[in-house]
């Protein structure tokens, strides 16, 4: 079957899943996705294999994706969005409850670990993680990024306003070193799956780093 031609949807996405059969057929094809990338490698991946692991006709998965690059980059912009959601509702509980910036700064990384680097136990999220990695390069992401990290430093303000002053409140190139210096140590240790993913020792250097930036006296 020729592809048809790719639309401007969310991600390059045709339309958005609303039936439970719907979001059923797209499970499917993500897990179908990272399962022929961690079995048999990237280079096995196409639309026509990942309709045939996935259970579904190749015109069902052009309903919704134009190309496996769509694929991809549907996936990972689903967990970038999922993970913003859920650090939201951590920043939010801490401003609420007054946590100590360390501690909130270790929750955080703990949060990015999970979601960026191990992915979970299963070995089909892992390989869905470090293939995330691997085509994230789009603008989509890059906008994303920096548009977490302004919501993110509004909140690390406030739980900062009114302290003793050994915090600095952040400022963009603050925010810019510190999320980029902590991603780029995760996506490095899930693309070369480090052994030190998983390990608190990682998580505590990751948290010292970031402690250091925000230090009044660093």
């Amino acid at each position: 079957m020729k592809k048809p031609p790719a639309s401007a949807g969310p991600a390059g996405m045709r339309r958005q899943p609303t039936q439970e059969r719907a979001l059923q057929t797209i499970e499917a094809i993500f897990g179908a996705t990272a399962q022929i990338v961690e079995n048999d490698g990237e280079a096995a991946l196409t639309t026509n294999r990942v309709a045939q692991v996935a259970g579904v006709s190749i015109g069902t998965l052009y309903q919704y994706f134009p190309s496996k690059e769509a694929v991809l980059l549907a996936m990972v912009e689903r967990e970038r969005g999922r993970v913003q959601q859920e650090m939201q509702r951590l920043l939010d509980d801490a401003l609420e409850r007054q946590r100590a910036v360390r501690e909130v700064l270790q929750d955080v990384v703990r949060l990015l670990v999970s979601a960026f680097g191990t992915g979970g136990h299963s070995r089909v999220r892992r390989a869905m993680v470090r293939l995330g990695w691997r085509v994230d390069q789009h603008e989509r992401f890059t906008a994303a990024l920096r548009e977490g990290a302004e919501r993110n430093a509004v909140a690390l303000a406030r739980l900062v306003d009114g302290g003793d002053g050994s915090i600095r409140p952040p400022t963009p190139a603050m925010m810019f070193v510190a999320t980029r210096a902590v991603m780029g140590a995760i996506r490095s240790a899930s693309l070369e799956d480090s052994p030190l993913l998983g390990q608190p020792a990682f998580e505590d250097e990751l948290v010292r780093m970031l402690w250091g930036v925000l230090r009044a006296d660093g």
